[in-house]
């Protein structure tokens, strides 16, 4: 009997359901104290006030809960007041001169901020358990020639663990037996697989695709390679932003102000204005009303809220305000190429078919060998002559695939050979179609040779191709005056290819993810501000590091929830787009604070010399905020 059986039988509640509903508590007691202040608001109206109170200070209890748990612990542990307990102390000060419902509403807008906080913070943790998956948790342990079955965690430094194809690689180490491709995406963001033999190095949460190999583990788990991937994600959302930081600090001045300046309200002009007590008392209640920063949090949250609705319709997808407000700050954009610059995926761009054979029967047949394969490029081929031959494939015979070279089949007692260059004799293929192989290797081209009865045949050349909206993209953040770099795993040679075909202003190749974060802390010191756009695995690091970190909708699961901001149609041109509707953004918000502080000081000081009655600062506090949650709404339109 499972654990929720157990407690329904006892008459207890259903675990699962409280679980299910804890992480939207906030936003349902938000939504419950704004009934209880309808229901306060219409009672009253009829009359019947002792009701009323009563439902307001269920609003206030239900919706100012959370918050004022928070203030008081927050408290208690910095020895210090802060923005939530002075809202309580408004809310409070409000029910005391008799204005309940403007209390009630003043912890309503307090509990939806506090709600949507919660719900953005629940959100930013999913990405380590997402990595976690992908983490092995038992390895296949070869011990004097015995394999078991042991937790990852158990594998000492020396071990050796037989990896079988389809598996994910454990532990870091180096192969001591077998062959094989490796699609090691998760680490460098590769698109091509790696083949690799005797001696060389492999990273745990890589894929063996092909052979199985002997693996003898050279890092303990706690050390891999993958592991400082989580490790560096979860550094980089531990660190505060410097805006985060200067609200942290002004939060404590602000509030000690005020209370500062309505402690002596409630005495001063008694002993030194000649006003009475009540007088005293009143103006010190007034001043707590008009000078809680309730205009000030409507200046950004609406104004905030519907730029990300602008943004969604947009598909641009914004985890919060902070990231909008660093949009607009960019000084410099890194990119990772596969998936991001390109599409990710190989195609076939150039194919050269020896004279003497014809070109349609030869892409048939071996299309016909690469379909038995499982290997990205076999199955890029198969693609391509899919699309320019309509014609069924057929099964070749005595297949053999040669791990980490190519392909041997026989198609009516033709011996055919597709592979590499020395699969199928070095010279010959370099010397193929006058030497048109170093031309296309030069462009970031994968070259793929077909030999029929030992004659060279024919010569396919497959990239990972840059998308058609890259350059668009690109030339956009140029003229915002925005410095472009692409971070990549790939060779030199490839990574020269697309950073020139994509007009990217810099290139670092052959990067693994701790050297992206190394990359982009560098950048950083340059450019102060600096966004990074993924959409693998590997850059997650990089994506949590950055001062932004966009991901492409089709990416990964960690990085989707690593980064900032989701592009949900993979439209690199709307990096240019969302950074114009950031600018726009801070451009508004500058004008709801300048205005709700001026209103705020006009308030404070008419209240200092008596101009100002209780209704008339209602009026004027609540109409302001008001007033910037109509200008904020303009954000909604393009």
């Amino acid at each position: 009997m499972s654990a929720d059986a157990k407690r329904l039988s006892k008459g207890l509640p259903n675990v699962g359901i409280f679980e299910k509903i804890k992480p939207h508590a906030e936003l349902i007691a938000a939504g419950l104290s704004g009934v209880f202040i309808a229901a306060g608001w219409i009672t009253d109206k009829m009359g019947d006030h002792v009701t009323s109170i009563i439902f307001y200070l269920l609003a206030f209890v239900i919706g100012g809960f959370a918050k004022a748990k928070e203030g008081i612990e927050a408290t208690y542990e910095n020895k210090e007041l802060n923005v939530e307990m002075l809202m309580i102390f408004a809310a409070i000060g409000s029910a005391i001169i008799g204005y309940w419902t403007e209390g009630a509403i003043l912890i309503f807008i307090f509990a939806v901020s506090g709600a949507l906080e919660t719900y953005t913070m629940n959100k930013s943790h999913k990405e380590i358990s997402s990595l976690m998956k992908l983490q092995p948790e038992e390895a296949l342990l070869i011990n004097n020639g015995i394999e078991r079955r042991v937790p990852v965690s158990e594998l000492k430094v020396g071990n050796q663990i037989l990896v079988k194809p389809g598996e994910r690689i454990p532990s870091d180490g180096v192969i001591k037996n077998g062959y094989t491709n490796i699609d090691e995406a998760a680490i460098t963001g590769e698109s091509m697989p790696v083949s690799k033999g005797l001696d060389t190095e492999v990273f745990a949460g890589t894929v063996n695709l092909t052979g199985a190999i002997t693996v003898q583990t050279t890092k303990a788990s706690n050390e891999t390679l993958f592991h400082k991937i989580i490790e560096l994600v979860q550094s980089a959302q531990s660190e505060k932003s410097p805006s985060q930081q200067f609200i942290e600090r002004f939060e404590g001045t602000y509030v000690k102000t005020v209370l500062a300046v309505v402690v002596m309200m409630m005495f001063l002009p008694y002993f030194l204005l000649d006003w009475s007590w009540n007088e005293s008392f009143y103006r010190a209640m007034i001043l707590l009303v008009v000078a809680s920063p309730c205009a000030l949090v409507a200046s950004i949250m609406p104004a905030t809220l519907s730029t990300i609705s602008n943004g969604a319709k947009r598909g641009i997808l914004v985890k919060g305000g902070v990231h909008l407000e660093n949009l607009s700050h960019l000084k410099a954009i890194a990119f990772d190429k596969t998936g991001t610059l390109t599409k990710g995926k190989p195609e076939v761009t150039d194919v050269i078919v020896d004279e003497t054979f014809d070109k349609d029967e030869l892409l048939w047949k071996a299309a016909s060998i690469e379909n038995q394969s499982n290997h990205p490029l076999a199955q890029s081929i198969v693609k391509y002559v899919k699309e320019h031959n309509k014609q069924d494939l057929i099964q070749p015979e005595n297949l053999e695939d040669v791990a980490g070279w190519g392909v041997k089949a026989e198609i009516n007692g033709e011996q055919w050979k597709i592979g590499k260059a020395d699969f199928v004799g070095k010279e010959a293929a370099v010397a193929f179609a006058d030497g048109k192989a170093a031309e296309l290797a030069s462009k970031g081209n994968t070259l793929v040779y077909v030999q029929v009865n030992g004659v060279l045949a024919a010569m396919m050349a497959l990239k990972d191709v840059v998308r058609e909206e890259t350059k668009t993209a690109i030339e956009h953040l140029r003229k915002q005056g925005i410095y472009t770099v692409m971070l990549t795993g790939d060779s030199e040679k490839t990574a020269q290819a697309i950073a020139d075909e994509s007009h990217v202003d810099q290139f670092f190749a052959e990067c693994l993810p701790e050297e992206k974060v190394e990359q982009l802390k560098k950048l950083m010191e340059k450019y102060e501000t600096i966004a990074m756009v993924g959409d693998g695995i590997n850059d997650a690091p990089a994506l949590a590091i950055a001062n932004v970190g966009i991901a492409m909708g089709e990416g990964t699961d960690v990085a989707l929830e690593t980064a900032d901001v989701v592009l949900m149609k993979n439209d690199l041109p709307r990096i240019a787009e969302a950074i114009n509707l950031s600018k726009r953004m801070n451009r508004i918000i500058k004008q709801n604070v300048i205005f709700s502080i001026t209103v705020i000081m006009l308030l404070i000081s008419s209240n200092f010399f008596q101009l100002l009655d209780l209704p008339f600062g209602v009026i004027g506090h609540e109409g302001s905020t008001i007033l910037v949650i109509l200008n904020s709404l303009r954000l909604l339109k393009n």
